[in-house]
């Protein structure tokens, strides 16, 4: 644990680097739980998230309330020196809850309600779940808000994963509310935004207003957004209720919940990142997916992004298979480790696993855990051990924050939500394969990249996909570029407004005179076909036909498909446009051309092609520390100097670092002070 006068404020006694999982002792007898204390202590567990599905155990009948074995745990934990993030349950509403309140279930669009029995089983609108989870809330608050083991308060679970979106009666009350208070009252606003004279569907009277439910045809783009930017408001709105519970009983404690970043779904969690006061994230590899190291940096550089230079936390992630999957593919040996020093090397200040202790029953009893059904001689049970000894070493890492990188991919939530619609040119055109494909060509070739929700302070700025854009976005980029910001952007960018309304004049709309162009056509490609460029590289999903303006360059054409001999990669001064999709091996030549032009500094010797080289520096700047993290079957040689804080030795000048390992390199430093 790092040094308590050195402590963020926000994390107040929260341990750095926390290392730990979420623990569940209602699944387990009181026997159990020592045995379980006593092995978290001998793994290094500093941390574990506690309560999150406990609901029905301490409720188990309206207003019965019963603490006897939270009260058990809590001090059973604390007495072993292991703090805890007390969970509010309200992601699991128990049983009595529900059949006593049916109408507190959510309702899909096309009029089905949900039944009980699972997790998130409410309706986010609904005045009866929020109040019961107002009461277990203060109840717990009251009880534990100021008990020297609870160091953060962590409420609710994975907002909006299983019940995003609610049709109920309820909802389309809220629904309306909200769209009242927006449009002040005025529904012809509203219908002017909507564009609801299309097919005649002109509302005269809010009454006729409801959530996009399954009619004969589509409905307008405009409702599905306002219906998704309501439906995070309301599952926001549960949060700070929750959360402002917490803080008057439990003042000085952080309050977080736990985001879903890199599934790139239904919560804008720029927004969100504002309400918490730690950032924490849930990320999970795809188990088959050949690109998971890279998809794993994605998923961290985006939670730091999110948490905007403040310590963050990986408050879940897997020790080896998941149960969710198609075929759940056990981790290899010492891709836990990666995983686990790939968050830290990239700014988390913990790492949390889900779970402890693996259940003998339910949906997750294949999940993998901390310690699984084997017992202590398991390979993974080691492994965990070893890899919580590990990070111990890294206290002082946690005083630390990774520099702003000098590349940036901007992601805009709405703009996403708006391109994934039906009715798009194509549906192969999607914001997340953009962001991630752009990224991996970035990491590819070692170069960082944070991740943002508008023009910053970056040499180079990458807009892979931004369909719906507002004016004031636009000005931002524009005032990027006049203050010398090298911008890239994406194809079909700039076209519609955030109501999904197509731009005035020729395409792309509101970037016309940035971009110095006109796009005359949008030729999306049948599926799995590509277009060469004259250039050398491979374009897939899209093509354009593009009329540069006077004074724009064309720096390569399209060689065939739709658009042959056309523009594919235009330039005006500091700003490109792409015109079609290239593929990661064009993309990763490109972007290193364009990153250097740009003035951004090399790619660190050594890293790159799976080899991860990323720097932390302290407060001051005086001391710093290199993580090389391996994901190859070579050894990797890297530039650094120093001692190396998991394996101990002297580093004279390169660290070798052996297939699948990791080193961290207190540069310049002799070891742990």
């Amino acid at each position: 644990m790092s040094r308590p006068d050195r402590q963020h404020s926000v994390w107040g006694r929260v341990p750095r680097p926390a290392y730990g999982a979420d623990y569940n002792p209602e699944q387990w007898d009181a026997a159990t739980w020592k045995d379980d204390v006593r092995l978290m202590r001998e793994a290094g567990v500093n941390l574990v998230s506690l309560g999150v599905f406990a609901w029905s155990w301490i409720e188990p009948r309206r207003d019965a309330f019963d603490f006897t074995g939270l009260d058990e745990a809590v001090e059973l934990l604390h007495a072993s020196g292991i703090a805890v993030d007390l969970a509010t349950p309200t992601a699991a509403p128990p049983l009595w809850f529900s059949h006593a309140h049916p109408e507190s279930l959510p309702v899909t669009a096309d009029g089905r309600r949900l039944a009980p029995g699972s997790r998130q089983a409410y309706c986010p609108s609904s005045p009866l779940y929020r109040e019961r989870a107002a009461i277990v809330t203060r109840r717990l608050a009251e009880r534990y808000g100021d008990h020297p083991a609870v160091v953060m308060w962590h409420v609710n679970n994975e907002y909006a994963n299983g019940n995003a979106h609610c049709w109920c009666e309820t909802s389309a009350t809220a629904f309306r509310t909200w769209l009242r208070t927006t449009y002040g009252d005025d529904l012809d606003a509203l219908n002017d935004r909507w564009g609801t004279g299309v097919w005649g569907m002109t509302y005269s009277d809010w009454s006729q207003v409801t959530p996009p439910r399954t009619s004969t045809s589509r409905l307008p783009p405009a409702l599905w957004l306002d219906f998704y930017r309501f439906s995070d408001a309301e599952h926001l709105a549960c949060f700070r209720a929750e959360r402002d519970i917490v803080r008057a009983h439990s003042p000085g404690r952080p309050v977080t919940t736990n985001f879903m970043a890199s599934a790139l779904r239904w919560s804008d969690y720029w927004r969100w990142a504002r309400e918490v006061d730690i950032v924490s994230n849930d990320h999970y590899l795809g188990s088959e997916d050949p690109h998971r190291a890279a998809e794993l940096a994605f998923a961290a550089d985006l939670t730091r992004g999110l948490a905007g230079g403040r310590p963050w936390l990986l408050m879940e992630h897997s020790t080896s298979g998941v149960q969710w999957q198609p075929r759940n593919i056990a981790k290899v040996p010492g891709e836990m480790a990666r995983n686990t020093l790939t968050h830290l090397a990239r700014g988390a200040d913990g790492t949390l696993f889900f779970q402890w202790r693996q259940s003998a029953y339910g949906p997750e009893k294949w999940h993998s855990a901390m310690l699984p059904h084997g017992g202590e001689d398991t390979r993974v049970r080691r492994e965990a051990s070893a890899l919580g000894n590990a990070v111990s070493r890294l206290a002082d890492v946690a005083e630390s924050t990774c520099p702003p990188a000098p590349v940036a991919l901007l992601l805009d939530y709405e703009a996403m939500w708006a391109l994934e619609l039906p009715d798009r040119p194509s549906s192969d055109l999607t914001c997340g394969d953009a962001l991630r494909t752009w990224h991996r060509a970035l990491w590819t070739a070692g170069l960082g990249c944070d991740i943002v929700p508008a023009p910053g302070a970056h040499r180079l700025l990458l807009v892979p996909s931004l369909y719906a854009l507002s004016a004031s976005t636009a000005r931002a980029l524009e005032a990027y570029v006049e203050g010398g910001g090298h911008l890239v952007v994406g194809p079909f960018s700039g076209v519609v407004d955030p109501d999904d309304r197509v731009h005035p004049g020729p395409y792309p709309g509101a970037l016309r005179d940035l971009l110095g162009l006109t796009v005359d056509e949008y030729l999306p490609l049948t599926a799995g076909a590509t277009v060469a460029l004259d250039d050398g590289s491979t374009g897939n999903v899209w093509a354009e036909r593009v009329v540069p303006d006077a004074g724009t360059e064309v720096e390569c054409r399209f060689a065939d498909g739709p658009a042959a001999g056309g523009p594919a990669v235009l330039r005006r001064g500091n700003v490109r446009y792409l015109a079609t999709r290239p593929d990661v091996p064009s993309l990763l030549r490109l972007l290193t051309r364009w990153a250097a032009q740009a003035g951004c500094a090399p790619a660190p010797q050594g890293s790159g092609d799976g080899v991860e080289v990323i720097r932390r520096s302290g407060p001051s700047g005086e001391r710093s520390w290199l993580f090389v993290v391996n994901h190859t079957e070579a050894t990797a040689h890297v530039a650094a100097t120093g001692t190396d804080l998991l394996s101990g030795a002297r580093v004279p000048g390169v660290v070798a670092v052996p297939a699948g390992e990791v080193a961290v390199v207190e540069e310049g430093g002799t070891g742990p002070r």
